[in-house]
């Protein structure tokens, strides 16, 4: 018997952060790391059923919400990526898929965001390294 993996519950995703003192909606950019993500592994849309979407969309928003705040010097990118990888790693979720959503999300934050994007998009690239196989 196979067990689909259930949709996110408990805390939503954050919805926006604020960058250089605006405002910045994730959903948006969470959800075109989804699409370039599934467009690499459209497996994970078999894997995981239908919640493989919303979770790439939660997990995502999360990342680019640590992204900012950790520009903003209110965060640590790399002990919450830490903390995310523990987790999808005990599941037995690979971790160079994790790191490919780090670098797609670097992509799509210095597409969107332009100069401020850039020092984001850094931060991702650099929490994506460890986790290089």
């Amino acid at each position: 018997m196979s067990r689909r993996t259930a949709p996110p519950s408990g805390a939503p995703a954050p919805t926006s952060a604020r960058l250089a003192g605006r405002p910045i909606a994730l959903a948006p950019l969470a959800e075109e790391v989804a699409a370039r993500y599934f467009d690499e592994f459209p497996d994970d849309l078999e894997r995981y059923g239908e919640a493989a979407r919303d979770w790439e969309i939660h997990d995502t928003s999360y990342c680019l919400e640590w992204a900012i705040l950790d520009v903003e010097g209110l965060a640590d990118l790399e002990r919450e990526i830490a903390w995310l990888s523990d987790i999808l790693g005990s599941r037995g979720f690979p971790l160079e898929r994790l790191r490919r959503n780090l670098e797609l999300s670097a992509d799509v934050v210095a597409e969107r965001l332009a100069e401020d994007g850039a020092r984001v998009a850094i931060r991702l690239r650099a929490a994506a390294a460890p986790l290089a196989s």
